[in-house]
């Protein structure tokens, strides 16, 4: 069985940074593309940061891009994603997702196995 577990999300203020991590286990499937995703109470999940199975492409929500960025060590399993100059506005509930194929892809549809979640506030 599938597993992806987060961990790293936290309570911050306005300008700090934190790191996420994903960690993948039971799967049987290899070269497999990964993502970020979030969402806020009352509203859909949405795109964050993907990264293809070698690590060499990744895509960006414009409302993160250079403030974040996801890379992915294979031999660990493990998907990261470093959040600077972190605002209110990313405030959410972050969930790590894998699809089962290399080419990384933001749409949600594209992603069969998810983490649970974990929560990152920023105060102001």
């Amino acid at each position: 069985q599938v597993q992806l577990v987060e961990s790293g999300g936290g309570w911050v203020q306005t300008g700090d940074s934190l790191r996420l991590y994903c960690t993948v286990s039971g799967h049987t499937f290899s070269r497999y593309a990964m993502g970020w995703f979030r969402q806020v109470p009352g509203k859909e999940r949405e795109f964050v940061a993907v990264i293809d199975w070698p690590g060499r492409t990744t895509y960006y929500a414009d409302s993160v891009r250079g403030r974040f960025t996801v890379t992915r060590h294979n031999a660990k399993n493990t998907l990261y994603l470093q959040m600077n100059n972190l605002t209110p506005e990313d405030t959410a509930v972050y969930f790590c997702a894998a699809r089962t194929s290399s080419p990384a892809s933001t749409l949600q549809t594209e992603y069969p196995y998810w983490g649970q979640g974990t929560q990152v506030t920023v105060s102001a």
